[in-house]
């Protein structure tokens, strides 16, 4: 156990301090000439202190209880940024300046034209589709017929996730670190999620654009707290609930800085989740219990996919989005090659 020591009482003694500045300086200029910028010279640590990641990137095939299907499909897009489907299957798919439709199969079944890029959807039991661009919402109906646009947030804001039940739009906003609750007409409602003492809500750390929500078969609201490494369960009146999750690169946490970055949940009320950095999609049950692999970072990340990136940043972070269709089983948008792949249970 760390013990705190009061600095004040250091500071009282002046020789003590000048000693002190005169020591970090020297150490400085030693750091300085000592330090090793092209790593040849290694970390110095002891192999037990190293850090391996090919450990983590290979999975247990024991496991892996989902197989991927034959059957891609191509969205066309050059950039993509999100999915979902609907109840009857129908997938769409957000990208470019577009939503495409598409049936389980892969056949484009229609394509809404947009003016700016479409970051996030959602489409509501009446068919109505609900696009979040970058810092507003479009509505058009199950036609694609425009219906209305929202009024523009503040400059920071950044739309990464729709979602909607009866007379509530929920839209998270990584930019303000906030969840947006509107009525289907626009109107702003409620603030969700932002730091508050008195109601016990530490609010949300986002490091990069990751931020997704959803409705569970509870009721409750689920956001993910990417910064915290969790999925935290609010009411529509902004109360935290619960929350589930862990820091850990092994393979029932979340590693890296911000995961998990996107989310679905099952008929069942189990989740599907995918992170960035250490590509993976995975399965928990309805209370937040690891249950197993869907996909590890060797089939979901390719040694041709460097190839196919415009920045190696992009590859590596593999920010995937990822859906769950009628069948139960899951759709994985490949930002990266942008397809969208079907993984099968298995066993």
């Amino acid at each position: 156990m760390c013990q705190m020591v009061k600095i004040s009482n250091i500071i009282k003694n002046e020789t003590l301090v000048g000693l002190l500045i005169a020591v970090s300086v020297i150490a400085g200029i030693i750091a300085v000439v000592l330090f090793d910028i092209t790593g040849k010279k290694g970390s110095g640590l002891d192999k037990d202190f190293v850090y391996d990641i090919e450990d983590k990137i290979k999975v247990d095939p024991n496991l892996i209880f989902y197989t991927e299907s034959s059957e891609t499909i191509v969205t066309g897009f050059k950039r993509s940024y999100g999915i979902v489907v609907n109840s009857n299957g129908t997938i769409y798919a957000a990208g470019d300046k577009a939503v495409r439709l598409f049936d389980s199969t892969g056949n484009l079944q229609g394509e809404i034209q947009l003016e700016d890029s479409p970051r996030c959807i959602a489409v509501s039991k009446n068919g109505n589709i609900y696009i979040g661009m970058k810092n507003y919402v479009q509505v058009y109906d199950n036609n694609k017929k425009f219906l209305a646009s929202w009024p523009r947030l503040n400059g920071d804001a950044v739309l990464t996730s729709i979602a909607v039940l009866k007379n509530n739009v929920f839209v998270a906003d990584a930019g303000n670190r906030i969840v947006l609750r509107y009525d289907t007409n626009g109107k702003l409602l409620s603030r969700i999620g932002g730091k508050n003492k008195e109601r016990n809500i530490p609010g949300f750390v986002i490091p990069s654009p990751y931020f997704d929500l959803a409705i569970a078969n509870d009721g409750l609201l689920r956001v993910v707290n990417p910064g915290r490494h969790r999925i935290e369960a609010y009411t529509f009146d902004g109360d935290l609930e619960f929350w589930w999750g862990v820091y850990s690169p092994s393979i029932e946490g979340f590693c890296g800085c911000c995961n998990p970055v996107n989310f679905a949940i099952g008929k069942n009320g189990g989740f599907v989740t995918v992170e960035k950095g250490l590509v993976r999609v995975k399965a928990y049950d309805i209370d937040g219990n690891f249950v197993g692999v869907v996909a590890g970072p060797e089939q979901l990340i390719k040694a041709s996919d460097a190839k196919i990136c415009q920045r190696p940043a992009d590859c590596q972070a593999g920010g995937f989005d990822l859906a769950i269709d009628n069948k139960q089983q899951i759709l994985v948008l490949d930002t990266i090659r942008n397809v969208i792949r079907t993984f099968v249970k298995t066993r």
